[in-house]
């Protein structure tokens, strides 16, 4: 539900201090995409900006935050609803989106959000006051990447409390963001003097009014309360006298001077409705007994006691928040029954009015956790489709023990805390949650208890797979099999969504054993393959195949990718069907099917049908610019660099490591090696302290060529040898391969060095593990690859001297070693150049240089 108040511009009182020089630099904000308005409370921030929009006749779209919009659904309805209060018709496709809820990705709806700016044809400003209330980062990315796409006609004014949590770096590079600190928005001593001398009956000289200044150090509030505080006083120099000291000790002293001048009915009013975040006259009454409240709420305002209205009509109000707070810590502290009371009294009112989430806030804060529950179950499909985040910190606050007999509950909470990665959080309700639908058998109907073990006996699993425990995961998977052999339901909800990089479909970005994976994925690939209506076991196969992919074994891979392309019921899942398809480019690209590679991803791309189409169609893309470039068509991922919306100063997150990873590539490409390599750094960064093996391992591989390119060969070494260490007790290959010559030549110059080094002691790689990786690179590589690599000293002394046209006798005499040994050269010769006989490995070996090693 949208709360109208919340759109009003807040009322400006005719008696304001004209303030030109602040009105000129808010004026400034419209040059510019961000003007970020910051100060404590009491800087009049929220007067300044409510001031400068009456003076101005730009299109102005308001919204007033507070805590229950800390989740992305409901701030972005209300962005929305602000703007349709000025432009009717505005963002219907949008609104469409955020009906839909928390299933829709943040980035769909701005992008249909900066669709529907873009076709304005005036300029509009939007405001959001009280920013400091927002804490969610999905809600800080989001603005960001608005931010980043907004045009040119619209314009954001944000005022909080404190530094806002979005990156402006970039945007105050680029000239593009513009600030408004305390330092603009308190005072100047000319309108100290004017506050006192037009707003006040107080005949202060001076003297007096420069003393007070220097006092408050032009804090508005400060000067305020001090002005109501010497209304009351009988020696006004003594008085000012008394208000030195920090400004918090100010406001403390000057509120409760204030506060207990109030008759007493007006005293208790102030106490009790300090809980409400805004109010009228029936909310009052509920929460007061005042049937006068109407009168009190105006009484306020001509005593001009911090209280606000929100409407026109003075329907309703709300406290200035530095008053409110300071009355709430009266209340709770002095009379703590009263406390309790009000914010129950409040959540009764607000909950017959249909406000259920407002009512929840106040039922929690009072500990009313049985109807806190009851309107949890009452709202909870609304609640996961678009207040997630609300309902995860709604359920966090509650008694351990609260859902013992609430399956459907504890579950979808379960799912938000897995969802937004708060893992141990998860774990341990898992934990808890086991055990008491356990001892539930026999109070449930049969269906229902096992309906319930089912899914919980897969979230055990899922537990235990995030804890890279595939034995107790595949543990887990058999007892969901007992109880549920259809599959539980949460095995594909929100399969068809966008979640960016996701750990649980990619089981191999968070599997670092990729022995324990072969075994666990073809294990449960057999156990499930003849289930008709199974798409979860499409991110197996997927995995499956990546894996085989990752070993070289290429004819396997392509099998099981065609087996798992051929079912029926992937279709509807976007999520599942594309990490199969990119397996199946790149094995194809692997095999030399170019053609074909290119052809899945666009085929790809038709396919899918799912609200987060251009989501989806980022990542399909990156992986087309990726394919472009091993296929030397730079043309396409040039284009994709202009257009892709990243960039190498972007904040690294695991939901962008592939995209990033295929930015690093196309940087490189492109000349750009300092900007792949400040990137890359970050991500390895991440990455190891995410310990993500997999990914880690390609970006060191990536840093590597990068330094190679750039003549850096030392540095490069010291990579690829991380790399390498990393790789070989997993057996990585296609990840070296991928690179082509440019990786022969770095292994080969490794190899070298590293044959030296074991002449003095053991080296770190294996010598063999390098040897295979130049053979994987002679059979797959178009380019020429240093045969001084390949083959040892005597190795390549075989070789000449089969050039020569010796027999094996007389290569042993000419080389002092026995007719045996001449014979296991041969062979490895033969090995390593993949070739059975002295014709071939000639032919081979020419193919590769045009002159044989000189003796060494």
């Amino acid at each position: 539900m949208i709360v109208s108040t919340k759109l009003h511009i807040p009322h400006v009182r005719s008696s304001l201090v004209s303030r030109p020089r602040l009105m000129d630099k808010l004026n400034e904000g419209m040059k510019v995409k961000l003007t970020l308005v910051s100060a404590q409370a009491g800087y009049g921030k929220t007067t300044a900006l409510s001031e400068w929009v009456r003076q101005s006749s730009n299109l102005v779209a308001w919204v007033s935050l507070d805590k229950q919009d800390n989740d992305g659904i409901p701030f972005w309805s209300y962005v929305l609803a602000s703007i349709q209060e000025r432009v009717p018709g505005f963002g219907l496709a949008v609104g469409d989106l955020l009906e839909k809820g928390s299933s829709v990705p943040l980035v769909s709806v701005i992008g249909a959000l900066l669709n529907e700016l873009n076709g304005l044809t005036s300029e509009l400003v939007i405001i959001l006051d009280d920013y400091q209330f927002i804490e969610l980062p999905a809600i800080h990315d989001s603005l960001s990447y608005l931010l980043e796409r907004l045009p040119t006609h619209v314009h954001l004014y944000m005022a909080s409390r404190s530094d806002v949590a979005i990156p402006t770096a970039r945007l105050l590079a680029k000239g593009e963001c513009h600030q408004i600190v305390m330092q603009d928005l308190r005072f100047q001593l000319e309108e100290g003097l004017a506050f006192f001398r037009d707003t006040t009956d107080l005949m202060l000289t001076k003297e007096q009014v420069t003393e007070l200044f220097h006092q408050t150090e032009g804090w508005i509030s400060g000067l305020q309360l001090a002005a109501i505080s010497l209304k009351r006083s009988d020696n006004i120099a003594e008085s000012i006298h008394r208000f030195s000291g920090q400004l918090h000790h100010i406001s403390n002293y000057l509120l409760e001077e204030v506060l207990y001048h109030q008759s007493e009915p007006l005293l208790t009013f102030l106490l009790r409705t300090s809980v409400l975040s805004r109010m009228n006259d029936s909310l009052c009454q509920a929460v007061t007994g005042q049937l006068n409240s109407q009168e009190q709420l105006e009484r306020l305002e001509q005593l001009n006691l911090f209280i606000i209205p929100l409407d026109d009509q003075r329907d309703w109000y709300r406290y200035h928040h530095l008053f409110s707070d300071f009355l709430q810590r009266i209340l709770s502290r002095t009379y703590p029954d009263e406390w309790v009371q009000a914010h129950i009294d409040a959540a009764c009112w607000l909950e017959s009015h249909g406000l259920d989430e407002e009512a929840m806030e106040h039922f929690l804060v009072a500990k009313q956790y049985t109807d806190a529950i009851r309107l949890i179950e009452k709202n909870l499909q609304t609640l996961m489709q678009s207040k997630s985040v609300a309902l995860h910190r709604w359920v966090s606050v509650l008694p351990e023990n609260a859902f013992a007999e609430k399956p459907m509950i504890e579950m979808f909470y379960i799912s938000v805390l897995l969802g937004v990665g708060e893992w141990r959080a998860a774990f341990r309700r898992i934990e808890q949650a086991t055990i008491q639908f356990q001892r539930m058998q026999g109070k449930w109907s049969d269906a229902e208890w096992k309906q319930a073990m089912g899914n919980m006996y897969f979230f055990c699993s899922v537990a235990s797979y995030l804890q890279k425990d595939l034995e107790r995961t595949s543990e887990y998977f058999e007892l969901v099999e007992q109880y549920m052999p259809e599959g539980s339901l949460f095995q594909t909800m929100g399969r068809n969504r966008y979640q960016g990089y996701d750990s649980f479909d990619d089981h191999l970005a968070i599997i670092n054993d990729l022995h324990a994976a072969d075994a666990f994925l073809l294990k449960w690939i057999t156990a499930w393959v003849n289930k008709e209506n199974y798409p979860f076991v499409g991110l197996l196969y997927a995995s499956y195949s990546k894996l085989l992919y990752e070993w070289n074994r290429l004819e396997e891979a392509e099998f099981y990718v065609n087996q798992v392309l051929g079912r029926k019921d992937l279709q509807p899942f976007a999520r599942i069907l594309i990490p199969i398809v990119i397996s199946a480019s790149r094995i194809h690209q692997a095999l030399g099917n170019s053609n074909r590679a290119s052809e899945l991803l666009i085929q790809l791309k038709l396919q899918i049908d799912t609200p987060d189409n251009e989501l989806f169609m980022l990542r399909i893309e990156a992986e087309q610019a990726s394919l472009s470039l091993q296929q030397e068509s730079v043309e396409y991922a040039v284009d994709w660099l202009q257009r892709c919306g990243l960039a190498h100063t972007d904040e690294v997150s695991l939901y962008h490591v592939p995209e990033h990873l295929v930015l690093a590539r196309v940087l490189a490409a492109c000349g750009q090696m300092e900007e792949a390599l400040y990137l890359l750094d970050r991500l390895n960064h991440l990455l190891g302290k995410e310990d993500r093996l997999r990914d880690r391992i390609k970006v060191l591989i990536l840093q590597s060529v990068t330094l190679q390119r750039l003549g850096q060969t030392e540095a490069a070494l010291v990579q690829l040898e991380t790399a390498l260490q990393l790789a070989e007790p997993e057996g990585y290959i296609r990840s070296f391969v991928d690179e082509g010559a440019e990786m022969g030549e770095l292994l080969s110059v490794y190899l070298k060095n590293q044959r030296e080094i074991h002449l003095r002691n053991m080296p770190s790689v294996s010598l063999t593990y390098v040897e295979q990786l130049l053979q994987a690179l002679l059979v797959t590589s178009k380019e020429d690859v240093s045969i001084e690599a390949i083959l040892t000293g005597q190795e390549k002394r075989v070789l000449r001297l089969i050039a020569s046209g010796l027999s094996n006798k007389e290569m042993a005499l000419q080389l002092n070693i026995t007719g045996e040994t001449v014979k296991s050269h041969i062979k490895n010769v033969y090995r390593k150049l993949r070739v059975n006989n002295r014709v071939q490995a000639l032919q081979r070996a020419q193919e590769l240089i045009t002159v044989l090693c000189a003796e060494e």
